[in-house]
Parts: structure tokens; C-alpha cells; sequence
């Protein structure tokens, strides 16, 4: 999976160098690959990326705010919205792409630990939380919202709950229990979510 693309200044700010911008998000990657997102430090990334701190802080507050951005940036990008016409290959397109994201160094290194963090500092939650989900939140509710206008699925059916069904077995094997993935697994999920989807109550 490539680096993500950085963001466009907005009008009026000074001009960041793109070039600068990638060499700071590679650096991010090798810190964390080398000493994990507890021990990676500001300091460590500008001195991977040859810069200066500022030119580091200039782009994010803190190593928090880089990391998810990275990690925000990685699943908005891995994630694309499936459209095949069918509920269960949309559910079986998602997870296919889904189970190689989360085998991103970012998913398998970072994830585990800013959900310990989270626990740890409560005013980082929602933060992380974002990053985490939304991307895949507004996936699972297009794939909802259209087996729904086929009558696949019954009108209001719940897409937090959706994404807790198709996606939740996926994380907790890949990125909390950290476990290969059995062959036939995802086909077996997606039969499984498919099953639990159409039997879940609309507004559940």
C-alpha cells in the first residue's frame, strides 16, 4: 500500500514541500517499524527524514496527530466502496480488502497501541476512534443503503451495527488476537454476516 497523499494548504498558508512532507511520513514509517508507536518520539522522526523538529510540527501538533492522520489517510485509501450489484459479494469485496489493510505495518503495529492509549488518556478516544472507523463507517453504510433500494436488506437497518457484524470478527482476529486467517475464512465471514445481517431487527 503506497503512502498516503498529503494535503493541500489551504489558501493563504505558507507552502509546505511536498517533498519534505513525504520524507517526514516515510521516516514515520521506519520509527515504527523500529521502535513501535510508544517508544517513537518527534525527534526521531526528523532525524530519520533529515529535517528539523519545526518542520515536523509545522505539519502536526504531535506524534498523536500524525499518527492518525497516517492511519486515517491509509484507510480512507485501502477502503474504496464496493459496488457489484450483490450484498454478500459487496460484504465479500469489503473484507477481502479489509483483511490485506489490516495487515499494513500501520494496522499491525499502530492500531494495538492507540487503542492502549486511548484507554489511557480518554481525551485522545474520540480521535482515535475517528481515524479508526470512520472510513470503514461510511463504507459499510453505502453498501446498507443500496442492498436496502434492492431489497436485500429491510428499511432501517442499523450500519453501526452492520459494520460490528461484517467487520468486528475480522479486527479482533487480525488485530487484537493477531492470527492468520484460516483458508475459506473470509468467504465463511461473509456467508456468517450475510445471514446475520438480513435476521437483524431494522433500528436494532
Amino acid at each position: 500500500m503506497s503512502t498516503p497523499t498529503p494535503r493541500r494548504a489551504p489558501a493563504g498558508a505558507a507552502v509546505l514541500r511536498e517533498d519534505v512532507t513525504e520524507a517526514i511520513r516515510a521516516a514515520v514509517f521506519e520509527e515504527l517499524a523500529a521502535v513501535g508507536f510508544a517508544r517513537m518520539s518527534i525527534e526521531g522522526i526528523a532525524r530519520r527524514a533529515g529535517v528539523g523538529k519545526t518542520a515536523v510540527y509545522r505539519r502536526w501538533k504531535s506524534k498523536l496527530a500524525l499518527v492518525l492522520d497516517l492511519v486515517g489517510a491509509v484507510a480512507a485509501q485501502g477502503l474504496p466502496a464496493p459496488a457489484t450489484g450483490s450484498l454478500e459479494e459487496d460484504v465479500r469485496a469489503l473484507l477481502t480488502v479489509a483483511s490485506h489493510a489490516l495487515r499494513h505495518p500501520i494496522a499491525s503495529q499502530v492500531i494495538p497501541e492507540l487503542l492502549v492509549e486511548a484507554a489511557r488518556q480518554p481525551e485522545i478516544a474520540e480521535p482515535v476512534r475517528t481515524a479508526l472507523l470512520d472510513g470503514q463507517e461510511g463504507v459499510v453504510a453505502q453498501i446498507v443503503r443500496e442492498a436496502v433500494a434492492r431489497g436485500e436488506l429491510p428499511e432501517g437497518t442499523d450500519p453501526a451495527r452492520a459494520l460490528d457484524l461484517v467487520v468486528g470478527p475480522l479486527y479482533w482476529r487480525l488485530v487484537v488476537a493477531r492470527t492468520d486467517l484460516p483458508k475459506g475464512y473470509v468467504d465463511e465471514l461473509t456467508r456468517a454476516a450475510v445471514a446475520g445481517l438480513r435476521t437483524l431487527s431494522p433500528g436494532a
